[in-house]
């Protein structure tokens, strides 16, 4: 049945083909149906995993590093893939408003809806932000996706064939019945040590709260179940009543068994910060310093070529000619391998903004085979705006991307509408020192939402126009379908 469905929505994609102003869209590349590889379908059933079975992300700052777990036939996630990260914007800690360039940290579930074939980025994943945790305490955003391109502004950016392949990942995993995939975004590892040196961030209270999610998984290898009540994060709840996200949380309990196992590691964790501060471990400034991080993968690769202005192809992909990686931070070397690394020495000019890359996908909150088809082969573009940079305090402004990306091994054209304008390097905002949070959950978030309120007014702000979709695409003919 699932054969028939792809089969009857290619075929519409195909006779549209002709009728789109846009030109050949980026659907009909077929890079959103490329297959997994050989090499990764064996991985997969050496790890008694299937080849649609639900998968699940992680996402980690710091270590600019993403993980695909994969459900396994014991019915538990088992890690599959590591993809070093090319290229995230912002600092450690969520995103708070628009224009801030953070990249955002928290739970997001993908539905198929939220898959974008026709990204001006090679491939696109909307993470939904804002969730129903970022709304109920303000946060504004739109468009923040993991993508191809290796270029971020708010994004978490990958290779084009990286991409690729985690897009087919899901795409797998949808073809067998998961409905959404959850993706957890963290600073960092959230181990003891990394949260003894960061215990000076206004976001402790944040990321204390969503550490108990990341707790849960550590336990378990199962999925947390995630609802908002009063504001905050609410992890393997169970309630007769409906959570809603700024209301009271209604009465609810808990699975023991992980309960009991996340409490115990709660424990240990508390226990070794606690012997950390007190040896003075040393902790990091509040804010970097810098816009966002690079895989040490990639910034050795781009280094060993002179720096940005050629197309390098590594073993983790292709790194466009365009790439900019992080400044150089005073505090890089007490940071994780692949985090804040930089190509600059301590005495040259901070490297220039990132190419912008707000992206369009279909709507977050499509569901179903209908919407997840309509979306697959959609006409859908990217559109994006942003205000003009500043001149830059020193040295000659980046070259410029070229109008057609160099070719990838998947693909050998980039969509016509390729964003030229590029946006400005964001401020890093001066924090005060935050003492160190209490394990409870609602105080912990309210103390932290306006810690983050207030370091957030010092961001800078980037305009940005609304993304369009065209009145002949594929979804908007077959609306009733979503």
């Amino acid at each position: 049945m699932r054969s028939l469905l792809a089969s009857a929505a290619l075929a519409a994609a195909v006779a549209l083909a002709g009728c789109n102003s846009d030109g050949t869209p980026a659907a009909m590349s077929g890079r959103h149906m490329q297959p997994l590889s050989e090499r990764l379908l064996a991985d997969i059933d050496a790890k008694n995993m299937d080849k649609d079975s639900p998968i699940l992300v992680r996402i980690f700052k710091e270590e600019s590093e993403l993980e695909v777990w994969k459900q396994d036939r014991t019915g538990r996630f088992a890690q599959l893939r590591t993809y070093p990260i090319c290229r995230w914007s912002g600092d450690l800690g969520p995103k708070i408003k628009e224009g801030d360039r953070q990249a955002p940290e928290g739970f997001y579930p993908i539905t198929p809806g939220q898959m974008n074939p026709n990204s001006n980025y090679f491939l696109a994943i909307n993470t939904g932000f804002p969730n129903a945790y970022d709304r109920a305490n303000g946060r504004t955003g739109d468009f923040l996706m993991i993508h191809g391109d290796c270029s971020s502004r708010g994004c978490y950016a990958m290779t084009d064939e990286q991409i690729g392949e985690i897009y087919a990942l899901a795409r797998e995993a949808f073809f067998g019945g998961q409905k959404a995939f959850q993706v957890q975004a963290y600073p960092f590892h959230m181990t003891a040590m990394n949260m003894a040196r960061h215990r000076n961030s206004p976001h402790m209270a944040f990321w204390r709260m969503i550490k108990q999610g990341y707790d849960a998984f550590e336990v378990s290898h199962l999925e947390p179940k995630v609802d908002v009540c009063e504001r905050h994060y609410v992890f393997n709840a169970d309630s007769s009543s409906k959570f809603s996200p700024a209301e009271k949380c209604p009465a609810y309990k808990v699975d023991e068994e992980i309960m009991s196992a996340v409490h115990d590691k709660q424990r240990r964790d508390d226990a070794q910060f606690a012997d950390l501060v007190a040896r003075n471990t040393p902790a990091l400034p509040a804010a970097s310093g810098v816009d966002g991080g690079m895989n040490s993968t990639f910034l050795a690769a781009v280094k060993s070529h002179g720096g940005p202005g050629a197309v390098i192809k590594t073993a983790q992909g292709t790194i466009p000619a365009h790439v900019n990686p992080p400044a150089e931070t005073p505090s890089s070397s007490d940071a994780p391998t692949g985090s804040f690394m930089s190509l600059a020495s301590a005495e040259s000019r901070p490297a220039p903004a990132p190419r912008s890359s707000v992206q369009t996908a279909s709507a977050g909150s499509s569901s179903g085979m209908g919407g997840f088809f309509g979306n697959l082969f959609g006409s859908k573009s990217d559109d994006q705006s942003a205000a003009p940079p500043p001149p830059p305090a020193t040295a000659a402004a980046p070259k410029s991307k070229p109008a057609a990306k160099p070719a990838t091994q998947l693909a050998s054209t980039k969509p016509k509408s390729e964003p030229a304008t590029k946006s400005a390097s964001a401020q890093a905002a001066n924090s005060k020192t935050a003492s160190a949070a209490t394990a409870a959950p609602a105080p912990a978030a309210s103390q932290g939402n306006a810690q983050e309120a207030d370091a957030s007014k010092t961001a800078a702000t980037i305009s940005g126009a609304a993304p369009t979709v065209p009145s002949n695409g594929f979804s908007n003919r077959f609306g009733p379908w979503q």
